[in-house]
């Protein structure tokens, strides 16, 4: 009875020094390498969520450690309308870019230093740059890489721009 105890004390002692290391680990990894997202609305269709209950992706966090992010890239952000809420959305333009805008203020706007511009592919319903302006680069959260449900929809997601969407040339810009 007594050596079932310390069996039973060992078994314990492991699981609980293990759950200690794996949480943190697991912690970690989710905070820093990758995480998963559902796709929530028709913002993105028809990239993402062309039909319900929608698209998870995965997102990758490291590859935007440094903020680095290219156009047609489909990003998650935390909103700068409510930070409590992380939006999915694909990057127009670049600093220094000039753009087009759909809906925005200014029919066309020079992205400055650290910000960039993004979009939903269904415009109309979709909340973004066209609505709050150039984002900050210091509110991205990941890059999404991959779609991995449904099945069906198994992909990797590759960077690409919308027709008519992207950067103009200055001269346009002034003309």
């Amino acid at each position: 009875m007594a050596q079932q105890v310390r069996t039973g004390r060992r078994y314990l002692r492991a699981f609980v020094s293990g759950f200690f290391i794996a949480v943190p680990v697991t912690l970690t990894v989710f905070d820093r390498v990758a995480c998963v997202a559902r796709v929530e609305g028709a913002s993105m269709q028809p990239s993402l969520n062309p039909e319900v209950p929608g698209d998870v992706v995965l997102l990758n966090r490291w590859s935007v450690r440094n903020h680095q992010v290219q156009r047609g890239d489909i990003v998650s952000v935390l909103s700068p309308k409510n930070p409590q809420q992380k939006i999915i959305k694909r990057v127009i333009g670049l600093e220094g870019d000039f753009i087009r805008t759909l809906s925005y203020k200014n029919r066309y706007v020079r992205i400055p230093e650290g910000h960039f511009w993004i979009e939903g592919d269904h415009h109309g319903h979709s909340l973004d740059s066209n609505n709050f302006g150039p984002v900050s680069v210091g509110l991205l959260h990941g890059r999404a890489s991959h779609i991995i449900w449904p099945p069906s929809r198994w992909q990797r997601i590759k960077a690409s721009l919308p027709p008519n969407r992207g950067p103009v040339d200055a001269e346009e810009e002034e003309g």
